[in-house]
């Protein structure tokens, strides 16, 4: 008589793949989620103020932010008695953005809640470059305006983008040699569509902060278009705002 059995299988050889279950339990709690997307904006900030945004307790937070860091997700600076805490690199801005795209949107319970994220979907930075309506509004001008094209999963600067980036001041040779990707699209979580990412985005969201076309937001990574900056997107981007 033909029977089967169950035969218990043990792996023949040590797994090679990156420890994504590793980085995803840190990411998974929701402290510490919380403690991430505050630095998502690119700035440091000390451990009292991210326990307070998490609504944790300083020994809690404490615990939360040590494990991010030995986890490799954050960095950490003294500055005199205080610790300085950021995002360890671009990617993993990159990899919090990409979460956010594709995870189920907060529900919104409170008038507050409306109009911050009205704010954040009005114009905000993600990670060190432009996001939002903003964010994806100055891409698709680039392209329309054949300052950019789209290459596969990159952005190449055509030879219009030579000129445009330069009449802003964006060096796009030291933006090459920055060890990281130099123009990429990047999903938008409000928007769903892409905004420009990369070295380039850093250098673009840059000038607008220094330019004084956008001001930071205190409470979050919500940024403001300045009157001059509704004037110089008009001129140089073709943006009404």
């Amino acid at each position: 008589m033909w029977y089967s059995r169950t035969v218990s299988r043990r792996p023949t050889s040590y797994a090679v793949d990156p420890n994504v279950a590793e980085v995803a339990a840190l990411i998974g709690d929701a402290a510490r989620a919380v403690i991430l997307l505050a630095l998502i904006d690119g700035r440091e900030l000390p451990a009292s103020e991210l326990a307070f945004r998490a609504g944790a307790s300083p020994s809690s937070a404490s615990a939360h932010l040590a494990k991010l860091v030995d986890g490799g997700l954050l960095k950490v600076t003294a500055a005199g008695r205080q610790r300085l805490f950021r995002l360890a690199s671009p990617e993993v801005g990159h990899a919090l953005e990409t979460l956010a795209a594709i995870a189920r949107p907060a529900r919104i319970v409170a008038l507050n809640q409306n109009f911050a994220m009205e704010r954040l979907r009005a114009a905000r930075s993600c990670y060190d470059h432009l996001a939002g309506r903003l964010g994806v509004a100055v891409t698709d001008a680039l392209l329309a305006r054949d300052a950019l094209a789209r290459t596969g999963s990159a952005y190449e600067v055509t030879q219009r983008g030579k000129k445009l980036f330069g009449r802003l001041g964006i060096d796009l040779t030291e933006a090459r040699q920055v060890r990281r990707n130099f123009a990429r699209p990047c999903l938008d979580w409000t928007e769903r569509r892409p905004h420009l990412a990369g070295s380039l985005g850093a250098a673009l969201m840059q000038h607008f902060l220094s330019a004084g076309w956008v001001a930071r937001s205190p409470r979050d990574r919500a940024l403001r278009v300045t009157p001059k900056g509704c004037a110089e997107l008009e001129r140089h981007f073709r943006i009404r705002l």
